[in-house]
């Protein structure tokens, strides 16, 4: 039996409309992750990338390594763009069919507040959430990675060569 030309095409695109990378061992995360499945009702609009998982790979994710990932919020539209901050919210929001939740972040001043108190929260969520610092996690990482080794020989720790 051959694979007809839509099963061998390689430029398929994605079912999803934007992924979301989110921190799983941060537990506010994935309360909130938890929330946003429910509201997605398995339409598959939203990707969860749990950005913790030892097999995280930045070059499926839009490039962002992990240390760039912990630090802030991200998301990758279908159409490749990056999201960061407070946008991530709006744009997944958008998406579920509740963009009036963050819609007056859409103005200057809100915006820039709202962005302003997410740095706040990012700068300190891990602490907040009785977690290592971000340079102790990512070393940690790195040493469990380097024990562990990717069966993928052109990968080290959470970066991957992507051409081969």
């Amino acid at each position: 039996m051959t694979a007809s030309p839509q099963q061998t095409s390689t430029a398929i695109a994605p079912s999803w409309r934007i992924k979301l990378l989110y921190d799983g061992q941060c537990p506010l995360c994935v309360r909130e992750v938890n929330f946003l499945r429910r509201r997605d009702r398995d339409r598959g609009l939203v990707a969860f990338v749990d950005i913790a998982a030892d097999d995280y790979n930045p070059a499926d994710h839009g490039g962002i390594d992990f240390e760039t990932a912990m630090g802030r919020i991200h998301a990758v539209g279908a159409d490749g763009r990056i999201y960061q901050n407070v946008e991530v919210f709006r744009e997944i929001y958008t998406v579920l069919g509740l963009g009036w939740v963050y819609a007056v972040t859409q103005l200057p001043v809100v915006g820039a507040f709202a962005d302003w108190l997410y740095g706040l929260w990012a700068d300190r969520r891990l602490a907040l959430t009785g977690r290592p610092d971000l340079a102790t996690i990512v070393a940690d990482r790195q040493t469990r990675l380097s024990q562990n080794p990717s069966p993928d020989p052109t990968c080290t720790g959470d970066r991957c060569q992507t051409d081969r």
